[in-house]
């Protein structure tokens, strides 16, 4: 099979996993090699300045011993496969980099034979990559749970970042839907990362290890969703998880759902996980018994303050920075503002509208200098129709990137 005709097939059987991302790896260009990576951010993501950086993402192979029922690579599956040598994916990096089409690679692969089999393929990349080649760009290799320890460490001395994916947010449904694959596997690979990272931070994946975690295969809830996340950051020290939509594949197994679940959905994931890791809230505030999964028409912070009305309105000027953070439409970078501003003067609702606050959003729950009189609606029975437009999850996603949640 043509080079060509492998880089089609692969290259597209990689889309579905969306863990590529990368920030904090930085790698000077090798004296006499090329390339080098920055902190930004990789795959086609926007780095500050505005540039659009990307890198070359494919899988080895898409053929698979495992027969996980919601993947489009199972053994039980009739696509077209296709195998890729490591001096092919050498070549490939090397030829789009001097080209400025990529600057990185992103590396996956189906288990051939076994995990040790297939872990040993992707290191062989890499090495050859930094070693031969002193290519300084940007590497993320998807490790193989299950493969020996040895192998792992070896892997994480070659590329900036290093992962393993969840796959499923409980052991119930892997149990159901992957049954071939364990949670203590998976764990065992993401805690050798992680003390590995942990005693050499600049030299072993210097970008940390991140995750990935398909939702919408099985009923679990986002509170359960959401409680693996947290775990697994708290456990494993996780740069990011990423939340995956179950894509129904062809002649799929009877247990799975037949539509994917709304996009919608990923995104209120996305934000409930930012305010975990950002805005102090705990997973568990942000679902209720009652109600496991997530708003699908408002934020999840705006979700929270309609559900506590009783800690409304807060005094902008005199709140603490963690009780800023739970006011809806205030973000990490405004709330700094607001507390570096307020040093000099009282804020006020010109202030507020001057950091372009979202503020028919904002101003019921806030108590400013001058007088506010949205601060009284705080118990109308309107209220959550006043504040959440009905077509919210229109917004920018710059949200779930730091903006105004």
């Amino acid at each position: 099979m043509e080079v060509r005709t492998k880089l089609r097939i692969l290259a597209d059987a990689a889309k579905y996993d969306a863990s590529c991302a990368s920030s904090g790896g930085k790698r000077a260009t090798p004296t006499g090699g090329l390339g080098n990576a920055t902190g930004e951010g990789i795959c086609h993501s926007y780095t500050p300045d505005g540039r659009c950086v990307s890198l070359l993402k494919i899988l080895l192979t898409n053929k698979c011993t495992f027969d996980c029922t919601y993947c489009i690579n199972r053994r039980s599956s009739d696509i077209e496969r296709a195998v890729f040598t490591p001096a092919e994916v050498v070549d490939l990096t090397l030829a789009m980099y001097r080209r400025n089409y990529i600057e990185g690679l992103f590396l996956s692969s189906g288990v051939l034979r076994d995990p040790d089999y297939t872990m040993e393929l992707v290191i062989t990349v890499a090495r050859e990559l930094r070693t031969t080649h002193r290519f300084g760009g940007y590497i993320h290799l998807k490790a193989v749970a299950g493969a020996s320890a040895a192998l792992i460490a070896e892997a994480g001395t070659w590329c900036d970042r290093l992962s393993v994916n969840i796959e499923l947010p409980t052991a119930a449904d892997l149990a159901s839907l992957a049954p071939e694959k364990e949670v203590p596997s998976i764990h065992g690979s993401m805690t050798t990362i992680a003390e590995h990272h942990a005693d050499q931070p600049r030299r072993f994946a210097p970008a940390g290890q991140s995750t990935q975690m398909i939702v919408g295969a099985t009923d679990t809830t986002d509170a359960a969703i959401l409680e693996t996340a947290t775990t697994l950051y708290d456990r494993f020290k996780l740069r990011r998880v990423y939340y995956t939509a179950y894509s129904p594949t062809p002649r799929g197994d009877a247990r799975l759902p037949v539509a994917a679940p709304p996009l919608g959905r990923e995104h209120r994931l996305y934000e409930a996980d930012w305010l975990v890791r950002h805005y102090g809230f705990a997973a568990s505030e942000l679902t209720t018994p009652e109600a496991p999964n997530l708003d699908a028409d408002v934020d999840p912070k705006l979700a929270w303050a309609l559900r506590h009305r009783a800690a409304f309105p807060i005094d902008i000027n005199t709140a603490d920075r963690e009780q800023l953070l739970r006011i809806p439409g205030l973000g990490v970078r405004t709330v700094d503002r607001i507390l570096a501003t307020r040093t000099q003067r009282s804020i006020r609702l010109a202030d507020l509208a001057a950091l372009r606050v979202p503020m028919k959003r904002t101003t019921p729950f806030v108590i400013t200098a001058d007088h506010n009189p949205d601060a009284q609606l705080i118990d109308r029975l309107d209220l959550r129709v006043r504040v959440a437009p009905p077509q919210q999850l229109a917004l920018d996603f710059g949200a779930a990137r730091g903006g105004q949640l």
